[in-house]
């Protein structure tokens, strides 16, 4: 296979053009000037040897520079270059940002290709941070030769790596007068012991690379700014400094911004769907999950998440703990049994870690779960199939599907020994699962390899033979292939007819080597990843290719799925974090609220005296109190009724495929497929059934045992503890509120009222998006009103319009009624005339009818009726979503 070109892709002529304006002005070299470098010196310190040094040439003026510059910015709507005295601030340094996957490389190499033509430069050295960068430009200097070599009229050109075993390279670099590109990695010259920088009787290798004031290219130039590597790369004494890279930290006299929603707009790069794999209804094991260790002069403390039960059932919460004998979890998760033995020991700032009394030691990021394994087994699988998916999908139209796989521990996947390595856990996962999805019917044919032919790991041992992630140096014999494949045979690679699709990697590839036929990525970390998400799917973002080396354009091929044990929604709000961090991009600007924007609402002067006010305050201010009635034998019975139907679920593993949508509103998501299995546990604590339930009704466990035998659901807590738990907690709490609600009584309370000189202690403020403007001031309190909904919004609007409402107010939030289910805050007060006066108390929502309320709402609104019932001259409206609706009674 021989990849193939496009030429005309216009964004990438765009960000050409970019620099190349740059130099508007400046003459072409004719290559016929030199310079004479003296180089060597013998003991007495006299010149033995000389070269005639060919250098790029440049005479343009600085104001000129900066004009171009300006002008370049101005026509891309980038900032303007900041200028001192008609000189850059940031110097001859040039920043273009392109996503990932976009073609930046090419874009660099075509780009010294402009310059040699428009303006004869000759000398170019392309920086790298890393191994892995360093053989993917060397890899798309190769692929490209052809093609440029046909674009611009086949340029006697040279390129190669710095070799410190070759010192004459920079000699031979510095005095060709044809194209020379160095690639260099920055370690090479960073530091004065590096060979590059040392003397020897025929010269000092850099000093002749300095002699050409090579035009320098820095690949990824946010590994590069600190001042050890700065300085190095000054000391090459540039011409200019072209920075590439889609996350720049420092974008010095920025010239092209290609963002990543441009790019995703454009179809430049592959779309991302989103692969989650969660745990359902697994609460009866230990859950704990290290966010952060955090330690100050006083103290050392950790923010831990565990599985904490509440009046909602058991909920996932975060705690803070320390180090002082206090911290158990067993009482921080509400007297969870499956958390004894689980008390705080050592919090090791150093090692961000949290060891418990039962030695268990936790580290950040780490996530540990009964169905951990379970949980990994299954992402393998969803891979495998979602591969297998796109091979059938695909195979047809000729292009070669290809899986990454991120893990955080060698030894999961191979264990390297000193007679070579065995197969680690997720390697025999792995092909455990491809063997049964190969069987399946449907994918007859669809990948003839064996199991151990399609997977690989790239990693290597040293001379100890401990393993590592290889980085292409000291690889082991068995490795070296892989090498060869994976980092520099790109072409093979994509063979349909080489078996290796699956690469295991740990760090190596995370940055600087991507492949455009890499459809699906997994991550599979036991500790918190430190690859970035958008570092993570840069491997898979690049368009693919079919067998002919064709890109192909098809929107419905390039689909990029990450298979990620974490919701689609966690996923998406990160990357969208990292676009804002990283690119400057601003998502959804509506959706931010400014501050300044905040409005002050302004309570009416002598609202006191206003007698419509006066009159219905008088009505509605008493406050009550309430008594409830019921039969524990008429609640057993109604309980056992609503627990005719309750199952539970085993614990599941779960596939929800979501397809994320990347637009100027920010990133989102939609689920498009959802699958699982159920998995079986193994119960080492089985909780108490009635502890639980009585924790969470406040029932007597003489009354909880009596419901669970009448139903006979107790033999479902093999099945789930846990779930029978919550199930039959949230089914008892619902039948004891109905008949709390159907048996509240309320009685004023004489004397005791709420307090009107609390509207004058209260200070509101509010966004201006949240409050309706007040035109007729003598109809309410304050001179906005605010609200929380649009359906509360129209509700103001109609009272403030109607001339039959004399007067109305939002009820403030301190304005509670009591009931058993928790305070109830009404929404609005009224006084209207028709016929006669009316005061009434309405409850807005958005249905009129209370069977579609949700949870305890319809029960808090019928203790509320219940409430004003008991007193003089009001009513109680609602639920209601109109003022037409709150007012059909009186009209």
């Amino acid at each position: 296979m021989r990849l193939q070109f496009d030429p005309q892709q216009e964004y990438q002529l765009d960000a050409i053009r970019a620099v190349t304006n740059v130099f508007e002005g400046q003459a072409k070299d004719d290559g016929n000037s030199f310079v004479e470098f003296a180089a060597g010196q013998d003991a007495d310190s006299l010149f033995v040897d000389s070269a005639r040094v060919i250098p790029n040439a440049f005479n343009l003026a600085p104001e000129q520079i900066t004009e171009n510059v300006q002008m370049v910015q101005g026509k891309n709507a980038l900032p303007l270059a900041e200028a001192r005295e008609n000189t850059l601030a940031d110097g001859m340094n040039f920043s273009v940002e392109m996503e990932t996957g976009t073609g930046k490389t090419y874009v660099y190499l075509r780009t010294i290709h402009e310059l040699h033509k428009l303006y004869g430069m000759r000398k170019f050295v392309i920086v790298v941070p890393s191994v892995a960068i360093r053989e993917g430009v060397l890899k798309n200097l190769e692929i490209t030769r052809e093609h440029f070599a046909a674009l611009y009229e086949n340029p006697e050109m040279d390129f190669y790596v710095w070799d410190s075993k070759k010192r004459g390279q920079t000699r031979q670099f510095a005095t060709a007068d044809s194209l020379q590109i160095l690639v260099i990695n920055i370690d090479s010259f960073a530091k004065k012991q590096n060979i590059i920088n040392q003397e020897s009787d025929w010269g000092t290798p850099i000093e002749f690379l300095r002699a050409t004031n090579p035009v320098v290219i820095v690949d990824e130039p946010q590994n590069m700014e600190t001042e050890v590597r700065k300085a190095a790369i000054e000391s090459l004494s540039p011409l200019c400094t072209l920075r590439y890279s889609a996350t720049h930290k420092y974008p010095y006299n920025l010239l092209y911004k290609l963002d990543p929603v441009k790019a995703y707009d454009l179809g430049l790069v592959k779309r991302i769907e989103v692969d989650s794999i969660l745990s359902e209804d697994a609460y009866n094991d230990v859950y704990v999950h290290v966010i952060d260790v955090k330690a100050t002069k006083t103290k050392v403390e950790a923010r831990l998440e565990i599985d904490a039960s509440d009046a909602r059932g058991l909920q996932r919460k975060v705690v803070t703990v320390r180090a002082d004998g206090g911290s158990n979890l067993r009482e921080l998760s509400e007297d969870r049994e499956v958390y004894e033995g689980f008390v705080v020991d050592e919090i090791n700032p150093e090692e961000e870690s949290v060891t418990f009394s039962n030695g268990r030691t936790f580290y950040k990021g780490q996530c540990d779960e009964g169905l951990r394994e379970e949980m990994v087994k299954y992402q393998i699988r969803q891979t495998v199939l979602n591969h297998f998916e796109k091979e059938k999908k695909l195979r047809d139209r000729g292009i070669k599907v290809l899986t990454l796989f991120f893990i955080d521990k060698v030894h999961n996947y191979r264990e390297y020994t000193e007679g070579g390595f065995k197969k680690g856990k997720f390697a025999q996962w792995f092909e455990e699962a491809y063997r049964e999805i190969q069987g399946q019917d449907r994918f007859a044919g669809a990948l003839p390899f064996e199991a151990e032919a399609v997977h690989n790991g790239y990693f290597a041992a040293d001379k100890k033979g401990v393993w590592k992630d290889s980085r292409g140096e000291g690889v082991t014999e068995a490795d070296a292939d892989t090498y060869q494949l994976i980092m520099k045979d790109k072409e093979r690679l994509l063979d349909a007819n080489e078996p290796l699709r699956f690469i295991f990697s740990h760090s190596a590839l995370r940055e600087g080597w991507d492949n455009p036929n890499v459809f699906n990525i997994c991550t599979i970390n036991e500790t918190t990843s430190e690859m970035k998400k958008r570092q993570e799917i840069g491997r898979g973002l690049r368009l693919p290719v079919n067998s002919s080396g064709e890109r192909v354009w098809d929107a419905q091929v390039n689909v990029l799925t990450v298979i990620a044990n974490e919701s689609y929604e966690d996923f998406a709000k990160t990357l969208q974090k990292e676009f804002e961090d990283d690119c400057g991009v601003n998502f959804g600007e509506g959706r931010i609220k400014n501050k300044a924007e905040r409005k002050e609402v302004v309570l009416k002067k002598g609202y006191e005296l206003d007698e419509n006010f006066k009159e219905l305050w008088d009505r509605i201010k008493h406050k009550t109190q309430y008594r409830v009635e019921y039969k524990s034998e008429a609640l057993i019975e109604r309980a056992v009724e609503a627990l005719r139907d309750v199952t539970v679920r085993a614990p599941r593993v779960l596939s929800k495929r979501a397809r994320l949508d990347i637009t100027d509103a920010g990133v989102g998501g939609m689920v498009v497929r959802e699958s699982g299995h159920e998995v079986q546990i193994d119960l080492r604590v089985v909780p108490d059934i009635l502890g639980g339930i009585q924790k969470k009704t406040g029932l007597t466990k003489h009354t909880i045992a009596a419901i669970l035998q009448r139903s006979e659901k107790l033999p479902l807590a093999l099945k789930n503890p846990q779930a029978l738990i919550d199930e039959v907690s949230d089914r008892i709490l619902r039948v004891l509120n109905t008949m709390l609600v159907e048996g509240i009584k309320y009685e004023k309370v004489e004397g005791d009222m709420y307090d009107m000189r609390a509207f004058e202690n209260r200070e509101l403020e509010n966004y201006l998006d949240n409050l309706v403007a007040v035109e007729d001031q003598e109809k309410t309190l304050f001179d906005y009103v605010a609200v929380d909904s649009d359906i509360e919004r129209t509700f103001a609007k109609a009272l403030e319009a109607r001339e039959d409402v004399k007067f109305y107010f939002k009820l403030p939030g301190w304005f509670k009624i009591s009931t058993p289910i928790g305070n109830y805050n009404p929404d609005w007060a009224v006084v209207f005339e028709g016929d006669k006066r009316i005061y009434f108390v309405a409850e807005t929502k958005g249905t009129d009818d209370e069977m579609y309320l949700r949870g305890s709402e319809g029960e808090k609104i019928a203790c509320a009726r219940k409430h004003f019932a008991e007193l003089d001259d009001v009513d109680f409206v609602g639920p209601v979503n109109t003022v037409e609706k709150a007012l059909e009674k009186y009209i």
